[in-house]
């Protein structure tokens, strides 16, 4: 007779075996029916922020085109920028087709995933879909750019929030190193507010947003225009928002000036990064015909203009983008030198910017 330790290892290869051959089964189908199945979308924020309203809506979204249309729970899981629930869709997370995460761009960043508490690499996951911001632009007074780029005159003040300025406004520290920008930073406002309220004022001459409300504010003034655009990613290709259009792209303006390949990797990295926010994936080993019907879900979810507007209560620059897309920007991300990542880092210090 099997002793208890023989019988529980029998166990669950028995379940293993179940699992797989189900998986099988599953993967024979053309298409799977999801009626009366349950989707489970892991969040690693805490209810109510930008990150989990957008992980419901799309998981919602999701659920509502699939076929049979199954119910949505969200489990959130907060804790180390991510990592904690980025931990457990690895480890614990079986590939069956009904349960996804919800991604930002802090978790699809090496700085973080490469840390020895993080169990998990985004570019081995499987994405589904995401939002991107729609691209942020470099905001300028008109009387203040000449002095941009003559280096005899004072130089050109550029506004950023406290700590390390996010990566829109990362345009100004690219413009300096490598477009030769007569501009110095300021940093330390305390919020988008304070910092749009000091370029208004005249207290600073430039700096970076995506908020289409204060770009729009600032332009109906006749006093600022846009110097830069980042862009957003749109199958497979830099698109400008119809706000924007006109005002050059960064990656054209940075053409073939940059010759260092690490200083072009940096580069490259932080144009992913700057193009990526939200993200939905599902495990690695998810059988296809689950993947195909999420994705051709969320690829009918974004044709529904219903989604767009409900994506713009969440967030006005909120932006559907394909697998296709996350996926391009995630494995670019992921495949960044830690020598590309220090260069950049050693890039702001010079500016007097903090580094990671």
């Amino acid at each position: 007779m099997p002793s208890g330790k023989g019988r529980k290892m029998r166990r669950i290869v028995m379940t293993a075996t179940a699992l797989v051959m189900g998986l099988s089964a599953v993967s024979a189908q053309d298409t799977p029916n999801f009626q009366g199945k349950q989707i489970t979308i892991v969040i690693g924020s805490a209810p109510g922020g930008g990150t989990d309203l957008s992980g419901r809506l799309i998981a919602n979204t999701i659920a509502s085109h699939l076929p049979g249309k199954p119910t949505v729970i969200v489990r959130n899981i907060p804790g180390a920028q991510g990592v904690t629930s980025m931990n457990f869709f690895v480890k614990q997370v079986a590939p069956d087709g009904l349960t996804m995460t919800m991604g930002s761009t802090s978790q699809a960043d090496p700085l973080l995933y490469r840390k020895s508490n993080s169990l998990f690499d985004p570019t081995k996951f499987i994405m589904v879909g995401g939002a991107g911001r729609g691209g942020t632009v470099l905001m300028i007074r008109k009387e203040s750019e000449p002095r941009l780029y003559d280096k005899s005159k004072p130089p050109v003040i550029m506004g950023s929030l406290g700590g390390v300025p996010r990566s829109g406004m990362q345009t100004t520290a690219w413009g300096i190193a490598v477009l030769g920008w007569n501009a110095k930073w300021v940093v330390g406002y305390p919020g988008t507010s304070e910092l749009l309220l000091a370029l208004d004022r005249g207290e600073i001459d430039m700096t970076a947003t995506g908020n289409l409300f204060h770009i729009r504010k600032l332009l109906a003034t006749g006093k600022f225009k846009i110097l830069s655009q980042s862009g957003s990613l749109k199958n497979g290709k830099l698109t400008s928002r119809a706000e924007f259009e006109g005002a050059p792209f960064v990656v054209d303006m940075m053409k073939d000036k940059i010759k260092d390949p690490l200083q072009q990797q940096a580069f490259d990295y932080w144009v992913s990064i700057t193009a990526l926010d939200k993200w939905v994936a599902l495990p690695p080993g998810t059988p296809e015909p689950f993947v195909k019907a999420h994705r051709d879900a969320f690829n009918d979810a974004s044709d529904d203009p219903e989604f767009a507007e409900q994506g713009r209560k969440v967030s006005e620059d909120f932006e559907p983008m394909t697998a296709e897309d996350v996926t391009f920007l995630v494995q670019r991300i992921g495949k960044t030198s830690p020598e590309a990542l220090d260069y950049l880092a050693a890039m702001l210090k010079s500016q007097g910017l903090e580094g990671e």
